[in-house]
């Protein structure tokens, strides 16, 4: 039975190995999915996304090591917050809107203030 001789789509060289072997070596894997990953653009967009969330759950943690505090909503923009970012809402029973980047989140008062909590156990639903 004659055998087919396949080449690695990323160097071109002969594949040696099981039939079902598509590269020659880990090295092009990696080579060829990191290439794929940079040509979409939905994969930059989240990596964009997922950056921003980042930083706004680290801002959010600095500020409020303790769990729970008050500050200026100018603050965290000139921090580099950005408000349009969050993971998601979470609603209380009294009418508030938490804005929540992973265990981080905030509640904008209306003196031009933010109030900075972390996710805790009682504020799950149940």
């Amino acid at each position: 039975m004659k055998q087919t001789v396949r080449h690695c789509p990323t160097c071109e060289d002969e594949i040696i190995g099981r039939t079902d072997k598509r590269f020659c070596s880990d090295q092009c894997r990696f080579l060829f999915n990191n290439a794929k990953k940079r040509e979409d653009k939905g994969e930059r967009l989240i990596q964009k996304i997922n950056a921003i969330l980042r930083k706004n759950r680290s801002l959010l943690k600095q500020a409020s090591p303790e769990g729970k505090t008050t500050l200026r909503r100018e603050l965290l923009q000139l921090a580099g917050f950005d408000f349009r970012h969050f993971t998601h809402l979470y609603r209380t029973k009294q009418g508030n809107t938490y804005h929540f980047c992973y265990d981080y989140g905030y509640l904008q008062l209306e003196d031009g203030k933010v109030l900075i909590v972390s996710w805790q156990p009682y504020m799950e639903k149940g």
